[in-house]
């Protein structure tokens, strides 16, 4: 019998949701590969996985390690047990992979960081209580993978992300007291003359997902939706708050952790998806307001995160930047710790990671590089755009 070539595909969360299915192959199979799509991320590090998994773009990667095996792409997506919530992702990945007739319990994934990677999240950490001046920190993931940018407005046509206002809501109630890290490629203003705010947030913009995972674990408590921050704090330990609206909590997280707190928005306003199988704009339009929250909600949402974050402390620590320091790896003429302005990036010493300056209250360009002030205020300015407020 042939060895096997598994293709993962889609985004980050699948392929850290996969893992814990591999790990039960590798027990009962010792010659097979995986070809990450999305990348080999959270392979890295890990102890049976990391030399089975490849890129896409490796070299010879065909003549040598896929033709002379049968090449499977499993789909979670198309598992009965996943499309009628009776099961996990995870545990449709096992059930395939693994060719079960029934879900089973499995361990979290295996996700191991390196020093190096701790140390950029530590430094981040600590540079947001440093400016902040709070000693609780609070990463907040408001989007999923479906947001886009539309002109002036945000929006995710699958309503698995926050809608700008709530984002801007919530982020507005917790930096009074706490340091809060947006974690977005996109970015907004929060309030008007923003860079003026007493009361400044953190918008670091990095490209390792690793060193988002250790800014995350690190952390004091992390806020997020259907996405892949939620998938790491499973991996690590970590309490979260998630918030979801068109998905399933039986399918994209974990209603059985008691680490978290499933904030479910679509209670009762959503209908399947079925992605990957057929398109359904009827499904779709239904779906439409399954993200939209009330006053409750929002409110719901802030419990959570503040019992979880506790009291807030001033920080009475130190910061230290990361000094400049020569480095082997990197081109010839530059450091390890080059000076950098904000919102640029710097290698750590020692390390290819990459370790991220935050963004200090400036919303980037990809919105309009200076956004509009609002007319008759900032709130109603952004309901009116995103003609989302249903209270």
């Amino acid at each position: 019998m042939r060895s096997k070539a598994f293709f993962v595909n889609g985004g980050a969360g699948r392929v850290l949701c996969s893992i814990p299915a591999f790990e039960k192959y590798a027990e009962t199979h010792d010659d097979f590969i995986i070809v990450a799509e999305g990348g080999t991320d959270f392979f890295k590090g890990h102890p049976t996985l990391d030399g089975k998994a490849y890129d896409m773009w490796h070299k010879n990667l065909f003549h040598e390690h896929l033709k002379h095996r049968d090449c499977v792409s499993p789909e979670p997506y198309r598992m009965w047990h996943y499309y009628n919530q009776k099961c996990s992702l995870a545990q449709a990945f096992d059930m395939e992979i693994n060719g079960l007739d029934e879900p089973r319990e499995l361990p979290k994934p295996t996700l191991n960081l390196t020093k190096m990677e701790v140390i950029a999240g530590y430094n981040m950490i600590q540079e947001v209580k440093a400016v902040t001046g709070k000693d609780k920190v609070v990463v907040i993931q408001p989007f999923g993978r479906g947001v886009q940018t539309v002109g002036e407005f945000i929006a995710d046509a699958s309503s698995r992300s926050m809608s700008l206002v709530n984002t801007v809501d919530i982020i507005n109630d917790l930096k009074k007291d706490y340091g809060v890290i947006v974690m977005s490629e996109l970015q907004f203003p929060v309030e008007e003359n923003e860079e003026k705010s007493k009361y400044k947030i953190a918008r670091p913009q990095i490209e390792d997902i690793r060193v988002w995972a250790s800014v995350i674990d690190v952390a004091d408590h992390f806020i997020g939706v259907d996405s892949i921050g939620q998938h790491i704090c499973k991996s690590l330990d970590k309490k979260a708050t998630v918030v979801i609206g068109s998905t399933y909590p039986v399918n994209i997280s974990y209603p059985e952790d008691s680490n978290f707190d499933l904030i479910d928005i679509g209670l009762d306003r959503r209908k399947y998806s079925p992605i990957r199988l057929t398109m359904d704009e009827t499904v779709d339009r239904y779906n439409d307001q399954s993200m939209e929250m009330s006053a409750e909600h929002v409110k719901s949402i802030l419990r959570s995160a503040r019992k979880h974050l506790g009291k807030p402390i001033s920080f009475k620590g130190t910061y230290t930047p990361p000094q400049s320091t020569d480095c082997p790896t990197c081109p010839p003429g530059t450091s390890a710790t080059p000076a950098v302005a904000p919102g640029s990036t710097a290698m750590l010493p020692g390390s290819t990671a990459m370790l991220p300056q935050p963004q200090w209250n400036q919303p980037p360009a990809n919105i309009a590089e200076k956004p509009k002030k609002p007319k008759v205020g900032f709130k109603n300015e952004v309901k009116n755009l995103l003609k989302t407020d249903i209270n």
